[in-house]
């Protein structure tokens, strides 16, 4: 395991998950599974291309309601690490629908918000379960952006549990 509990701007999430490690790996690299769980409650995720290799680019529509009207958010990136079922590693930015990157101030963001994020997810096989460990640079401990894992990560273990985790 990375040892970023400490990085600035980062927030880390870690949970043992009552699921098999391949298991927890398709949640996060077969777009079906991802489009099932991504997102705080009440996000819909209606794009997820994921070209799951290094190298290989993601684009990802959520979908919500706020209280001014229906919000749709990309984000684009690109995958660093791939190393199955053990770690994952890809780039995230904001972007408009045709993928292209949005500061964060024309998102509403504080100005001081990085363009580009990265996303690691470290898993280990505990033998039918996963302890997995996801660190977001670039996304302080504490923001909205870390409850909103949160709330996706409770998803990602619903869904787990419903298609047999």
């Amino acid at each position: 395991m990375t040892d970023t509990n400490g990085a600035e701007g980062s927030m880390v999430i870690e949970r043992t998950l009552d699921a098999p490690v391949s298991l927890i790996w398709q949640m996060w690299t077969d777009a079906e599974h991802f489009k099932a769980w991504y997102g705080p409650q009440g996000a819909v995720i209606p794009v997820a291309e994921m070209d799951v290799q290094v190298g290989g680019k993601r684009k990802v529509c959520m979908e919500m309601e706020t209280p001014g009207g229906p919000m749709q958010m990309w984000f684009v990136g690109e995958y660093r690490e791939v190393v199955e079922n053990q770690r994952l590693v890809y780039t995230e930015s904001m972007a408009d629908p045709d993928g292209n990157v949005l500061s964060p101030e024309a998102m509403g963001m504080p100005e001081d918000s990085p363009d580009t994020t990265e996303v690691i997810v470290e898993l280990v096989d505990l033998g039918g379960s996963t302890k997995m460990v996801m660190t977001h640079v670039g996304v302080p401990a504490g923001s909205p952006g870390e409850g909103g894992w949160n709330m996706a990560i409770d998803k990602l273990v619903a869904h787990a549990a419903s298609v047999g985790g």
